[in-house]
């Protein structure tokens, strides 16, 4: 069950932009929790919603009293993936056109995601984490979503699949480079070839979801929720850099090269930081940190 949206806190500096069939709300201090809310459609994200998304995902990087995201499904399914109806009726619509260029084609097909990909997410870089709490299916985009998420909370009963292949297409808002990274290059490909779909279970000895709860919808977003009050309650600044320093491995940069780019770079702009100052000093005297907003 999705949780109803609610008026923003007082902490925020700016309202959060809208955001179709997507409930957005603010559960508990520092957090943000984002609902695609068509259940009857199994929450397939058309065309606008990407981009409205991507928006979103901006704002929440740049609001600095947010400091980790949960994003969820309403109904039975986390995302089904893209809105086929739309898909087959953009196709449709051009089948009578006349041919267009080479360089014409390829802008449509950029046109079809924002620059972060799938639901503003699937190929998105950011400064802050994204916990997907993954409440049933989660096919196609709503999969390549879930393998950017920075962890994944996952139903029993959910099930997984990239079956762009079996209709004819692929994955291609930044999954499969990503895939074969996470869980190496057979399964990567008996995934991404073959259309199978898995459980939540084989997904979690896969290495693509951190951690499966039983039950409905509600106790994998309690436990999501969890995970981000947790992560909330750390050093905002010492967050964002650790997850810079994940993503440059993660991406392909070798583990010296990315530990030199944190030491003169990131590092240097936390080191003399309120939020490190306080975290050391907290643990010296034995109490728990108060963290400042990053400034990041």
């Amino acid at each position: 069950m999705a949780p109803q949206s609610q008026q923003p806190p007082s902490s925020l500096t700016t309202p959060p932009p809208n955001v179709p069939d997507t409930l957005i709300s603010f559960p508990s201090p520092h957090v943000l929790l984002v609902a695609l809310n068509r259940p009857q459609q199994l929450n397939a994200i058309p065309r606008p919603q990407h981009f409205a998304l991507e928006r979103l995902w901006d704002w929440y990087d740049a609001e600095p009293s947010l400091r980790c995201a949960v994003i969820t499904g309403s109904g039975r399914a986390f995302c089904a993936g893209a809105d086929l109806k739309e898909w087959d009726s953009l196709n449709s619509s051009s089948s009578g056109e006349q041919a267009v260029s080479a360089a014409e084609e390829h802008g449509r097909q950029n046109k079809r995601f924002p620059p972060g990909g799938f639901g503003g997410m699937s190929n998105r870089g950011g400064l802050k984490p994204i916990i997907g709490a993954v409440n049933g299916i989660c096919f196609g985009g709503g999969m390549e979503m879930a393998i950017n998420c920075d962890l994944v909370v996952a139903a029993a009963s959910a099930s997984f699949s990239l079956p762009e292949v079996t209709i004819g297409v692929i994955a291609l808002a930044g999954a499969l480079p990503r895939l074969a990274r996470s869980v190496g290059k057979q399964r990567a490909s008996e995934m991404a070839l073959g259309g199978k779909k898995y459980g939540a279970k084989e997904m979690l000895a896969w290495g693509l979801v951190n951690e499966v709860v039983e039950g409905d919808g509600r106790a994998v977003l309690a436990k999501a929720l969890e995970w981000a009050q947790r992560i909330a309650g750390n050093s905002p600044d010492a967050v964002i850099v650790s997850r810079e320093g994940l993503k440059l491995g993660w991406e392909g940069v070798g583990p010296e090269q990315a530990t030199d780019v944190l030491l003169k770079g990131w590092f240097g702009r936390i080191e003399k930081g309120d939020n490190a100052v306080e975290g050391v000093k907290s643990f010296v005297e034995r109490r728990k940190p108060v963290w400042k907003n990053s400034k990041l």
